[in-house]
């Protein structure tokens, strides 16, 4: 929301004071904030009237009527944690703070009605023969697998679309006449796809080096990974940047299944019964500015960490950003059966 700033008060304002901020946003809602905008609290139109009902005066204090402990958002959360949560409580706004306490936002249901049309451009790496699936990949690509009523590719087309995406570039390889025939030109979805024809495998990122040189960043992701990631978030966190690379990065957990000995010279100091190691890895989405295409060999087999590590070791600013919500990587069969039994909770029919 452009205009939250007019939603915030101070701890003295009154009834009038807090009508005033709500009628300058439209959002319904007045924020309570101290002088470095550390949240006090959150005054909705609905408590305003209820306060008026009540018998309270537009002088009094707007604290006195005040939610002191909102439901409020972190400044990281994405999109798709966002809408989920404001569809859950049946609430029209919600307060964005940062790791202070203070408020940098207002994120409101309009927010998700009005999506910016991006220019920026989308690869998905859709060129993998999925040899991990074995039978189910024999005869069809596996970003064509069915994951629900539809394929992944369709999914992950469809989301990226609905924030705003319409510039799209698929990387193919492997029954690459199957991708092309199901999409076209995108044409018959209000989207302008185009292909990266690979003559052979060229890796998780080497098939960039056939990508015309873009004018502004874009966006990177595999194209077997089905995710509620906010894209369109990512994607102007990493203009705010000015990083050269953005990998979206998510948390993993990895039980052991025995105990672990702990021992020093032949001496057991402890076990642990089946500890729980937790792990930041790549979610299977980036953000890469143009200069980074400059890295990557023609017509060669490269894969996205190698091109990370070169950026790296010549002092380019790469830097992560976390997704929250659903996420699934469908390179085994018990993923592929997991992602079906979610889809309908996840995606919806």
């Amino acid at each position: 929301m452009r205009l939250w700033e007019k939603a915030l008060i101070g701890p003295e304002a009154n009834f009038r004071d807090a009508l005033k901020a709500i009628d300058a946003t439209g959002a319904g809602m007045a924020l309570i904030v101290d002088a470095d905008r550390r949240l006090i609290g959150a005054l909705s139109d609905g408590d305003l009237r209820r306060a008026l009902i009540r018998g309270a005066g537009l002088e009094d204090p707007a604290v006195g009527a005040a939610n002191l402990e909102p439901l409020c958002i972190d400044q990281h959360q994405d999109r798709a944690a966002t809408l989920a949560m404001l569809r859950a409580h049946s609430l029209r706004q919600l307060p964005v703070l940062d790791d202070g306490r203070r408020v940098v936002g207002l994120s409101t249901v309009s927010d998700f009605l009005n999506i910016p049309v991006r220019r920026n451009a989308v690869v998905i790496m859709a060129g993998g023969k999925g040899e991990r699936l074995a039978e189910l990949t024999r005869d069809i690509p596996k970003p064509m697998l069915k994951v629900g009523p539809r394929p992944i590719l369709d999914t992950i087309v469809g989301n990226l679309a609905g924030q705003g995406f319409r510039h799209f570039w698929l990387a193919v390889n492997y029954k690459a006449e199957q991708i092309e025939r199901h999409f076209g030109d995108g044409g018959d979805l209000g989207l302008d796809i185009r292909y990266l024809r690979e003559s052979r495998p060229l890796g998780t990122c080497g098939a960039l080096s056939l990508l015309p040189a873009p004018g502004e960043p874009f966006v990177v992701t595999n194209g077997d990974v089905l995710a509620k990631a906010d894209y369109g978030h990512v994607l102007e966190s990493h203009l705010e940047s000015g990083a050269a690379a953005t990998v979206v990065v998510r948390d993993y957990q990895m039980q052991v299944p025995f105990g672990v000995v702990n021992a020093d010279e032949g001496q057991i100091l402890a076990i642990e019964e089946k500890p729980t190691h937790n792990y930041t890895i790549s979610a299977g989405a980036y953000v890469l500015s143009p200069e980074a295409l400059g890295l990557v060999p023609a017509d060669a087999y490269y894969d996205m960490p190698a091109l990370i590590a070169d950026m790296i070791a010549r002092g380019m600013a790469v830097r992560q950003q976390r997704a929250e919500g659903y996420w699934m990587d469908i390179g085994r069969p018990p993923d592929y059966a997991q992602a079906n039994a979610d889809f309908g909770g996840v995606f919806g029919a």
